[in-house]
């Protein structure tokens, strides 16, 4: 296990871009691990459950280690014959969230966690580790990938229609989206396309994402409810549908989530996928997203396309809040003595990592929000919840509001870098 992990730190540390001939050490298909965390504040133990093998990695063919991976989580595929790292990805889950609410201080709970990597031809190493507040990272399993293992389970996809609605790139290449539908009977499908086309006309006309609009396939997948919407537990409010999601969660009236994670990938399934994303059938505001985990929010609200845009940059580039006047349920989400990983904001203990390059000359550091300093890159305090000791790249930003302003460059650069690493072909 101390190799692995020294291995790790070596390819951090290098800046390497690990490359591999894909198809040396991968099958075409996907790997699926799920599991357990499991928890309080100050605890995180995880727990293996079942592996799966699933047809259509869309995953990048040349470039199967991920060099910008964030995450409060990563996870790594060691081949066993040659030791070398042949995949690395990063993710985040409402269970990290969870530890930063009053109620982890008091119980313990658990979460149902999937991650999806390439289907390894060899014997592999699978290493999930926990990024700790100061960076470094602290293993929390260790185990043996054997692809012949007749325990990983080898079965048909959920039986639901799933249909192309645009781009006809090879996954390999592109940003494959899959977007599931939850809240939706069968008698509502029709509306559920004409959702997800509208919701991706929304983000395809929002740089950087329009100047890229040939790079994405999405996807619909028409997971079908018992009942209509979702469960409002505020207002007393449950109906019975795929995905089990909710508003309140961590008793925030506008945090719509599911940690239905099981069946979210499930279905997800049925189609080639790089981000999973989840429209609710709502007409109530709120949404969710968590990097490489799912993006999700509800329909029907006359500011559901902007909120969609908002999760996505979450569930997609791992941006960070940049709001720090609106009721969270966190509490010090991101101690002020160490550098969030996040692109977008930081606390100074180590910007220089983060966009002091983009800041010219004669630009003071902080920047006091003046106007002529709107569009401006600078360092503006207030952000990650807080309004002071955390500072944000521009005024205004798609991250911290719903207003006419879209990604700030800091944040467009971060979703750029994500868009390449997907399409990438060399």
């Amino acid at each position: 296990m101390r190799y692995y992990f020294i291995l790790f730190f070596l390819a951090i540390i290098s800046g390497k871009m690990y490359c591999q001939e894909f198809d040396n050490y991968f099958t075409g298909n996907a790997l699926r691990f799920d599991f357990m965390f499991s928890g309080n504040k100050i605890k995180t133990v995880l727990y293996p459950g079942s592996m799966k093998e699933e047809p259509g990695w869309a995953g990048p063919r040349p470039v199967s280690v991920n060099p910008n991976a964030g995450g409060n989580f990563i996870f790594e595929l060691f081949d066993k014959q040659d030791e070398k790292l042949i995949y690395r990805n990063g993710f985040n889950t409402l269970f990290q969230e969870w530890q930063t609410t009053s109620e982890a201080e008091k119980i313990e709970r658990s979460f149902y966690e999937v991650i999806r990597m390439p289907f390894p031809k060899n014997k592999c190493n699978l290493v999930i580790s926990k990024r700790e507040k100061d960076g470094s990272f602290t293993i929390l399993y260790s185990g043996e990938v054997n692809p012949t293992d007749y325990f990983i389970i080898r079965e048909k996809t959920a039986d639901v229609r799933s249909s192309r609605i645009y781009g006809s790139n090879d996954p390999s290449v592109s940003v494959d989206l899959a977007f599931i539908a939850e809240g939706y009977t069968e008698s509502q499908m029709n509306k559920f396309r004409q959702d997800v086309k509208t919701m991706a006309d929304a983000l395809f006309s929002e740089a950087p994402f329009k100047e890229y609009k040939d790079k994405f396939n999405i996807w619909a997948v028409e997971a079908i409810s018992q009942e209509s919407g979702t469960d409002i537990p505020g207002e007393h409010i449950y109906v019975n549908t795929a995905l089990n999601s909710t508003f309140y969660t961590f008793d925030l009236d506008r945090y719509l989530t599911t940690t239905d994670m099981k069946a979210v990938h499930d279905y997800a399934a049925v189609v080639p996928y790089d981000n999973i994303i989840v429209l609710i059938n709502s007409e109530k505001y709120g949404g969710g997203g968590v990097y490489n985990y799912y993006s999700g929010t509800s329909t029907d609200h006359p500011a559901s396309r902007i909120v969609f845009i908002h999760e996505f940059g979450h569930g997609f580039a791992g941006l960070a809040d940049e709001y720090y006047n609106s009721t969270v349920a966190y509490n010090d989400f991101y101690p002020l003595n160490y550098e969030p990983w996040e692109p977008n904001i930081t606390t100074l203990v180590d910007f220089r990592q983060k966009w002091t390059p983009a800041i010219k000359d004669g630009v003071p550091v902080p920047t006091p929000e003046e106007e002529k300093y709107k569009n401006v890159v600078g360092l503006f305090e207030g952000g990650g919840y807080s309004a002071k000791g955390i500072y944000r790249p521009e005024i205004d930003c798609r991250m911290r509001s719903n207003g006419p302003k879209g990604f700030c460059s800091v944040c467009s650069n971060a979703i750029i870098k994500a868009i390449e690493y997907y399409t990438s072909q060399e």
